[in-house]
C-alpha cells in the first residue's frame, strides 16, 4: 500500500491518501479539512478515490468528508456505530472550535471489528479500538504492515480521553491488546505529528509502560 499524509485544518491533523499500487485506486481518510489541498494532492497523484474512510467522528477528522464524498461520487465508510453520536453533534463541533459549518453525517456504511475493507488488490482488517472516542476503528494493512491508527496512538503519546465517552483505561487496553498484537514491525501513521513504529512505542512510549 502507498501513502501520503496531507495536513490539514489548524490542529495539523494528518489526513492519509492511501492506495493500491496495482490499480490506482485510493482512499481518503479522516479529511477532516481543506477539501481543495486534499483534491491537488490526489490529482497530482493520478490516483482514483473510490471512498472515505473514517476511524472515528471529532470534527477534524471528518470536517471536508461530505464535500469530497459528493465531489468523487463515492461512500463515506466508518467509524463505528458508537460514535454516531458525534457525527450527528458536528453543527455544534464546528461552532465550539470556531471551524466553518459542518452539517451532521451519516455514513455509508459503518464497520465493526472483524470486517474488511477492500481497496483494489488491498485488504484492510478493521479493529475497534475505543476509548479516545467509544467508536474508534484503525484500519490494518496487513500484507504492508502499515497501520492507519487515527487518534489512539502517537509517536510518543496516546489519544485524549477527556472527551464525552472517553476512557483512558479503555484507550490503553485497545492499545495493548488490539495494536501491540500485531507486531513490532508495524508503522502507523497516526492522526497527529509524525509517524512511528509499534515496537519503538512499547518500548518508549511513557503512557505505555
Amino acid at each position: 500500500m502507498d501513502y501520503q499524509i496531507i495536513p490539514v485544518t489548524a490542529f495539523a491533523q494528518n489526513c492519509s491518501l492511501i492506495w493500491c499500487p496495482a490499480t490506482k485506486q485510493a482512499a481518503v481518510v479522516d479529511p477532516g479539512g481543506d477539501a481543495e489541498t486534499i483534491q491537488a494532492h490526489v490529482a497530482d497523484r493520478g490516483v482514483t478515490v473510490t471512498q472515505i474512510l473514517l476511524t472515528h467522528g471529532h470534527l477534524d477528522h471528518v470536517g471536508a468528508a461530505a464535500e469530497l464524498a459528493a465531489f468523487y461520487g463515492v461512500p463515506v465508510v466508518g467509524p463505528h456505530k458508537a460514535d454516531a453520536f458525534w457525527l450527528e453533534g458536528l453543527p455544534a463541533q464546528s461552532q465550539m472550535f470556531g471551524f466553518p459549518y459542518c452539517a451532521p453525517l451519516t455514513p455509508d456504511r459503518w464497520l465493526e471489528e472483524g470486517e474488511t475493507v477492500q481497496l483494489g488488490n488491498i485488504t484492510l482488517d478493521i479493529l475497534l479500538c475505543p476509548g479516545h472516542t467509544p467508536g474508534h476503528i484503525v484500519f490494518f494493512d496487513r500484507a504492508s504492515r502499515l497501520l492507519v491508527s487515527g487518534d489512539v496512538i502517537f509517536n510518543g503519546g496516546v489519544g485524549r480521553s477527556d472527551f464525552p465517552q472517553g476512557s483512558h483505561a479503555d484507550l490503553i487496553e485497545s492499545i495493548k491488546t488490539k495494536l501491540l498484537p500485531l507486531g513490532d514491525d508495524v508503522t502507523f501513521l497516526p492522526g497527529h505529528g509524525p509517524m512511528s513504529t509499534l515496537g519503538r512505542e512499547r518500548i518508549s512510549n511513557p503512557f505505555l509502560q
